[in-house]
């Protein structure tokens, strides 16, 4: 039990980095998305860069990050006297299930990653900016769910992360009318 807190520690450090990593790879496939307008060689040179920082950050962080934040969840879980009184409770069977729609999102960045790095556009910029938001999403609902640790008020929750949603397609139309507008 005396080492359960490190494992702790671990494995939050890794979700920070793995978040942290999805939020910015989609922000680089913005990037690359618009660098395939430009004219060349501008085009080409911005392309090379946002590759070669795509595949650093998506391999030598994004997927380490996801797959050691894993191995300590499941170590917890499954090798710790706690982790069988947790797998119990209703909320970590919700939360479980956002960390499965996590990987979802992660293995779907993946496959854009994949494109993009082959020069398939097939996004526009727009989606990208409204698919970022997929993750942020996910973490609210994690960490409330967390903190919380009740699946009846997840419920709340639930509402509340669609307004939440609501919020921030508003705000993402508001930016997009203001950016249209220069």
């Amino acid at each position: 039990m005396e080492y359960y807190n490190y494992l702790k520690s671990l494995h939050l450090i890794f979700v920070i980095t793995w978040f942290a990593g999805l939020f910015y790879i989609v922000r680089l496939f913005v990037y690359q998305i618009e660098a395939a307008d430009k004219p060349s060689p501008e085009k080409e040179i911005l392309q090379k860069q946002f590759k070669i920082m795509s595949y650093r950050l998506w391999y030598i962080i994004t997927w380490p990050s996801a797959v050691l934040a894993s191995i300590f969840a499941f170590w917890m879980l499954f090798f710790t006297p706690t982790g069988n009184a947790w797998l119990q409770m209703s909320w970590m069977h919700v939360k479980l299930g956002f960390v499965f729609a996590l990987y979802l999102y992660h293995l779907k960045c993946h496959q854009i990653f994949k494109q993009l790095q082959n020069d398939e556009v097939k996004y526009t910029t727009n989606f990208m900016r409204l698919w970022n938001e997929g993750a942020t999403i996910i973490l609210f609902a994690v960490v409330f769910l967390v903190i919380l640790k009740n699946a009846v008020n997840w419920i709340y929750g639930v509402i509340g992360i669609i307004l939440f949603s609501v919020l921030i397609m508003l705000g993402f139309k508001f930016y997009k009318r203001i950016r249209e507008r220069k």
